[in-house]
């Protein structure tokens, strides 16, 4: 007698994103199963790590998450450079930090200046982040998109306010855009199809759910990923058939819990694996939620989730 052990009907598939351009393209989604549910369908594209690279020297981030990064802080290029060169970078992710008008306020020319020497200079898919301000972002990003045409960039955050102009920007140069929404899988779909309408091909969208590390949030930005995944492959909703994009790395480490120190509080124990592993977990259960590509921070943190991604997709 056989044993037929019962699985769940998925008649819905991630579509594939192609991201980046020639021998350094990566190609994320195609999947056509729950995360890591190997046992049950397909994960033909493993996640992707990207490693952050910030416009402007840090001036918050804890002692753990600076000395990786010691000497080439204070350049963008070195910075890239170091990241692919010496921890291996599949892709990464230039924060624009400066140019938040709340901040340094740098100019969408100098932006789009400084994603176009990085473009050029490092062998790796480059996702180009602003700062959520919705008008800044509309004039960075398009500036940036025209600067880098024909490198084939991943600009976001691309939001509901914003979305005619970036996204007509980033079809015209041949970008692929990240929609982003927040934490509402109504809001999620609805973005996603207006941009459809606008012309962006499926083969150039990504989603960000948005999300938070433990403790502030992550469960309800699980249950969102979650319903996302569950819509798009057993109830076959193209219109969130796409994959899922976090940047976990900058929301964790900007957390109480990672930035405090030993003598400020010595019952929670030494800062800096502190830090390392909370960024850790918190990719982990983002990973089981369903994210194609997670944007991390610390070179351990992303050596832990490496291995996890092997273990998850190996052999039973």
């Amino acid at each position: 007698m056989v044993l037929e052990i019962p699985g769940t009907r998925y008649n819905g598939r991630i579509k594939e994103v192609r991201l980046g351009q020639d021998s350094h393209s990566l190609t994320v989604g195609g999947e056509d199963s729950y995360p890591f549910y190997l046992f049950e369908g397909s994960l033909p594209h493993l996640p992707c790590l990207a490693m952050e690279v910030w416009d402007c020297p840090p001036t918050d981030w804890p002692q753990a998450a600076l000395e990786p990064f010691a000497g080439v802080l204070d350049n963008p290029l070195a910075w890239a450079q170091k990241c692919v060169q010496d921890y291996g970078a599949q892709m990464l992710c230039l924060q624009l930090i400066s140019t938040d008008p709340n901040g340094l306020d740098r100019s969408p020319q100098e932006a789009a200046a400084l994603a176009r020497q990085l473009a050029e200079t490092v062998p790796v898919p480059l996702i180009v982040w602003g700062t959520a301000n919705v008008e800044k972002d509309t004039a960075v990003l398009r500036e940036v998109a025209e600067a880098c045409q024909g490198h084939h960039l991943i600009l976001g955050p691309v939001e509901e306010k914003n979305y005619k102009r970036i996204g007509a920007s980033a079809l015209a140069y041949q970008h692929t855009v990240i929609a982003s929404s927040p934490i509402d899988i109504n809001l999620a779909k609805q973005l996603n199809i207006l941009l459809g309408n606008l012309g962006v091909p499926d083969s150039a969208l990504l989603m960000d759910p948005t999300v938070s590390s433990i403790g502030y949030g992550l469960e309800y930005c699980y249950s969102v990923m979650e319903r996302i995944r569950m819509a798009a492959l057993t109830q076959g909703d193209d219109k969130l058939q796409y994959p899922l994009i976090c940047n976990i790395g900058k929301e964790t480490w900007k957390t109480k819990e990672a930035r405090t120190s030993l003598q400020e509080d010595p019952k929670l124990g030494e800062a800096a694996p502190r830090g390392i592993l909370l960024e850790a977990m918190s990719a982990l259960c983002l990973l089981l939620a369903g994210a194609d590509i997670l944007i991390m921070r610390h070179p351990r943190a992303i050596s832990l989730i490496r291995e996890f991604i092997s273990d998850l997709s190996g052999p039973a």
